[in-house]
């Protein structure tokens, strides 16, 4: 099954589409896409992402606060858990720790991640994270606040084999988006052919990051198969086993997802 396991419907440029949502997941049902996460990054966008979710059989959702957005407002984890009882809400996030764009709101990052991951906990829905310069804290954190039965990934990863390997150790998975295609992503490509497949993700991260050959361009969920073709090339495996394997890590992982 392939499946866009992350995605910003509610930010999608849409001009190719007159502008029409339901034209741009149209266009990823035709490319083979079964399933789409749409991911919530804010206070204010979370009943956009919901409702599309609720719009379409084929979306399910995600509530949270990205960690360049936390000046916006921080999520309490009574707000998380209650959003969390949507039936269409299957994670917690994104959330995480951003030092590369901002390194004056730390604190505040730090003080955020730790509500996800207890809100993650306390609702048995995997947390999804978002991670950059960042490393040894989002695992401390991790360490501290997680919970190893419900767990989560590392997505769009760009880190470490080391770092992959220790969010392993605590039950994460990690995901590959386009990144992966990129030039000058070698360092990224070993971490993929080092990880065991039981433990990987694909996924657009769209509107941003479009893989080769649409590199520049507006990104969309129809191209997490570029995505997934380029990662059975480096596995070594056919393009129909890797969305055996990750169709699988995602229900695994995202088990309220139906």
């Amino acid at each position: 099954m392939l499946i866009d396991s992350h995605c910003h419907l509610d930010r999608l440029k849409l001009d190719k589409y007159d502008g029409q949502l339901n034209q741009a997941i149209d266009a990823a049902l035709n490319n083979g896409v079964e399933k789409m996460l749409c991911v919530g990054i804010s206070l204010s966008n979370r009943e956009a992402v919901v409702s599309i979710a609720e719009e379409y059989e084929q979306v399910v959702a995600s509530v949270g606060v990205h960690p360049l957005d936390v000046e916006e407002g921080l999520a309490s984890e009574a707000e998380l858990l209650s959003w969390a009882q949507h039936p269409k809400v299957v994670a917690i996030g994104e959330s995480g720790l951003d030092y590369y764009y901002s390194d004056q709101s730390k604190a505040v990052q730090q003080e955020s991640f730790g509500i996800h991951l207890r809100a993650a906990g306390q609702a048995s829905l995997p947390v999804i994270v978002h991670t950059r310069d960042a490393r040894q804290d989002t695992l401390d954190l991790i360490k501290e606040y997680g919970n190893d039965s419900s767990a989560g990934v590392l997505h769009c990863f760009t880190e470490s084999w080391d770092m992959a390997k220790s969010a392993m150790d605590m039950n994460y998975y990690v995901s590959f988006s386009g990144i992966i295609t990129f030039k000058n992503a070698e360092e990224l490509r070993e971490v993929a052919r080092k990880m065991p497949l039981d433990r990987m993700l694909v996924e657009t991260d769209s509107p941003y990051l479009a893989p080769v050959p649409y590199r520049g361009k507006p990104n969309e969920p129809a191209y997490v198969k570029e995505v997934a073709k380029f990662v059975a090339d480096l596995k070594g495996i056919s393009y129909e086993k890797l969305l055996e394997i990750t169709g699988e890590n995602f229900h695994r992982l995202f088990n309220k997802a139906v």
